[in-house]
């Protein structure tokens, strides 16, 4: 076998995981962290799984796994390898000790697509801050495994020139960051209270990464969010207003995408983003219909949405990439309340979307008949703006309204 070039190569790596007992297929989890490598700009070359009871605390994997990891790397030419799972700072040690290699976890490939993705200044203070804190045990470790390549994988983004600060300066830094996210915080639930006062409609679009949401929201509303078919093409959230074909308005908002296993490093830093889902008045479910792991990733949507402490709100699931399906089959989402057949890239369902969002609208509304005298016909400027205008007619005594209004305005404008 000729030996590779080792200066042609930038990050080839091999993915390790561990099968425990009674755990998901590990072999899924590896096609998905493939994607996830694939999307940092890591080149797949091989991959490792071992049948254990349960992680080796100190290195993952046994002993003898990692010699055989050992030959691999030396027989594919792997610069690196990538674990399945969060390594602890006793793990990545001895791991790089014992590989004398770049060694990384699925943590770090999320961390690092989301220092790529980030393009606001929130995104930014969110990854830096899930970065140094994911950092912030592992500096050693990390120090000496990073500086192998002098740069790739989980060196990109605001939280790169970290590495070289000694732990109180990382730890000063974390402080300012979480005061930066507090006023962040402070502004989202700003908006969220004049939202509330205006009585604005809120459905957030959640699901499973690259399962759709901000095509959705780009053929609803012309949004303009980036479209791209990979793990995380999108990570900060956008908010459109869409008229419904009743006249009615409501504010569509794009979540960052879930994913198995993500960072509880992230969910911290993310946690005021991520709550648009748990203060919006209706969730919006979007289900990569063609994915063969479609079950499983709705599940971890939904564990997701109640760690968030996301309860009570009406739930519509959107089987999406209905274009992709050849063999049509039976799709169901007990939880929710609704479900549809759509593709948000052709725009087949969505106007049955519409209809449902007008139907939960409607179920939160109350029935104004009134004739309003012409001296008060501002009102109906209320109406028209917040409610659904059914009927409206001019009389000799004033102008006679049918119309279904929010709860909220009722008292304002049927007396």
């Amino acid at each position: 076998m000729q030996p590779y070039d080792m200066k042609e190569l930038e990050e080839r790596v091999i993915l390790v995981g561990v099968q425990e007992s009674f755990s998901e297929d590990v072999e899924e989890s590896l096609d998905e962290l493939a994607e996830l490598c694939e999307t940092a700009g890591a080149l797949v070359v091989g991959r490792v799984i071992q049948n254990r009871e349960k992680i080796h605390p100190g290195t993952y994997v046994g002993k003898g796994k990692i010699e055989e990891i050992a030959l691999l790397m030396e027989e594919l030419g792997a610069t690196g390898i990538v674990c399945d799972d969060e390594l602890s700072p006793a793990q990545l040690n001895n791991l790089e000790k014992e590989l004398d290699c770049k060694v990384m976890d699925r943590t770090l490939i999320i961390l690092d697509i989301f220092a790529a993705r980030a393009n606001t200044s929130e995104g930014n203070i969110q990854v830096e801050l899930a970065q140094l804190r994911y950092r912030a045990a592992r500096l050693v470790g990390l120090r000496n495994s990073l500086s192998r390549l002098g740069g790739g994988i989980g060196t990109r983004g605001p939280g790169e020139k970290k590495l070289e600060m000694d732990r109180r300066l990382i730890h000063a830094r974390i402080s300012q960051l979480k005061a930066e996210l507090a006023q962040v915080q402070k502004h989202r639930e700003l908006i969220r209270s004049k939202r509330k006062k205006d009585q604005m409609v809120v459905a957030a679009i959640v699901g499973y990464t690259n399962a759709g949401k901000s095509t959705l929201l780009n053929t609803l509303t012309d949004a303009g969010v980036l479209e791209e078919d990979k793990l995380f093409a999108t990570l900060d959230p956008t908010t459109r207003l869409l008229e419904l074909p009743g006249g009615q308005n409501i504010l569509l908002t794009d979540t960052v995408g879930f994913i198995r296993k993500l960072p509880h490093h992230l969910i911290e830093a993310f946690k005021s983003t991520l709550e648009e889902a748990k203060y919006a008045d209706i969730i919006i479910h979007v289900v990569d219909a063609s994915n063969p792991q479609k079950e499983k990733q709705m599940h971890v949507v939904y564990e997701t949405l109640k760690d968030l402490g996301v309860k009570d709100q009406p739930i519509l699931t959107l089987f999406n990439k209905q274009d992709r399906i050849e063999n049509p089959e039976i799709l169901k989402d007990m939880k929710a309340d609704k479900t549809l057949k759509i593709s948000a890239k052709t725009g087949k369902g969505l106007d049955d979307l519409k209809d449902e969002l007008e139907k939960i609208l409607r179920a939160r509304s109350i029935l104004l008949e009134r004739v309003f005298p012409y001296e008060k016909a501002g009102l109906i400027q209320i109406v028209r703006a917040k409610g659904q205008l059914l009927e409206e007619e001019y009389r000799g005594d004033g102008i006679y309204v049918k119309a279904f209004v929010p709860a909220e305005i009722y008292g304002k404008v049927a007396y």
